[in-house]
Parts: C-alpha cells; structure tokens; sequence
C-alpha cells in the first residue's frame, strides 16, 4: 500500500478548512493530520504532527503566514509547504519564496491542481500557479530597482521611520513636520515603490536593500 501525504491545513476561515478537508479526503493518497486557524498554531502543530505537507494561507491573525514558514523552514527543514492564497502580488509572492515556500497557489485554483501540486511538493519537487510562475519570471528579468534613486532624502527618512514601527504624529514630532505632510510622503513612498500599504513599503524596502531593520 503506497505511504499517504499527511497534510497540515493553516487557514483563519473555518469554512475553507472544512472545504479543503472535504476535497483532499477524496484521494486515497492524502491524510490531513492537523487543522491551523493562525500563524503560531500552524507552527506548534507542525513540530507536534510532523506532516510532510502544509497547506497554508498567508493573511492569518497574529502571526501571518510567511513568518510561520520561515519559521517552519528553519526548524523543520524537511516538512515541504504550499502556499494557498488569494493575493498575487509581487512582494507576497517573493516573501513566501524567500521564506521558504516549495509551492504557490491561488484559491479558486481547478481541485485537480492542488492535487498535483501537493503530489510534487510531497515528492520533493516545487510547483507555482502559472500566473505566479509569470509574475516571478517577470520579477527576475526587471532590470534593478532604482527606488532608493527617486525617493528624496525626506522620503527616505521617512521611510526609516516607518520600519522603526513609528506612527504618524511620531514622525511628524521627529522630523518637525506636520502629520499631514508625513501622510503626503508616505503616499509618495507607496506610489514610487508600487505597494499598497506602509507594511509592504517597508518589507519591499527591506528586500531591495534600501533600508536594513
């Protein structure tokens, strides 16, 4: 009898797991061992469990998924990990790489997919949703950022600023602006580097070299 793929799911939406669950107890070759609702669960789990795979989100409460398979990575090096996700960004997609990640898959992803993504992870091999393959492929051909190039000095020190955890008025008070001008360069920033929010600004940064935590 072939030796099954014991699986660890790590999802925040009860409902996804039970779906997950109900279409991976349809293979033979699949046993998911554990259920994960956050980041810190997943990892407990996984140290406990031992699966070969875990099946991952990576918008969890408290600790999201690409700290937990950093984390998973370098005490567990040999559980393989997939990511299940709704996000196809850039900065997600390299994080979850950087971290550790063997697979990357969209949810809505055909069931036959994931199938044979955990299939090929499982065996030792990595396999990518073809849009994140694309978007990667994309990422590596781009010529060097030059971010740091057209931040301005003031964009800049804002931006240390930020990766210090500061808020608004706090770097208003420690650069002697006003918060509405802190908000005025935090837009600037988001924009020339091309993320949504002051968290991607500062990972993105972080992975370019522009700043150092």
């Amino acid at each position: 009898m072939t030796a099954r793929i014991r699986i660890l799911l790590a999802d925040d939406h009860p409902i996804v797991r039970d779906g997950l669950v109900a279409i991976l107890g349809t293979q033979a070759d699949f046993e998911v061992v554990g259920e994960a609702s956050n980041g810190a669960e997943l990892i407990t789990l996984a140290g406990t469990l031992k699966p070969d795979v875990v099946l991952t989100d990576l918008e969890m409460p408290g600790m999201d998924g690409v700290a937990a398979i950093r984390e998973i990575r370098d005490h567990l090096p040999t559980v393989r990990i997939i990511v299940l996700t709704v996000f196809d960004t850039d900065d997600r997609i390299i994080s979850s790489i950087q971290a550790g990640a063997h697979g990357y898959l969209l949810k809505g992803a055909p069931r036959n997919e994931i199938f044979n993504a955990i299939r090929v992870v499982g065996a030792g091999g990595s396999l990518l949703h073809p849009i994140i393959t694309s978007k990667l492929l994309e990422h590596i051909r781009a010529p060097e950022s030059t971010a740091n190039e057209s931040l301005t000095e003031r964009e800049m020190e804002v931006l240390r600023l930020l990766a210090q955890g500061k808020t608004n008025r706090e770097i208003a008070e420690n650069l002697s602006i006003t918060e509405r001008t802190v908000k005025f360069h935090v837009s600037s920033i988001t924009g020339k580097l091309g993320v949504n929010n002051r968290t991607e600004a500062v990972t993105l940064a972080v992975q370019r070299g522009l700043i150092t935590l």
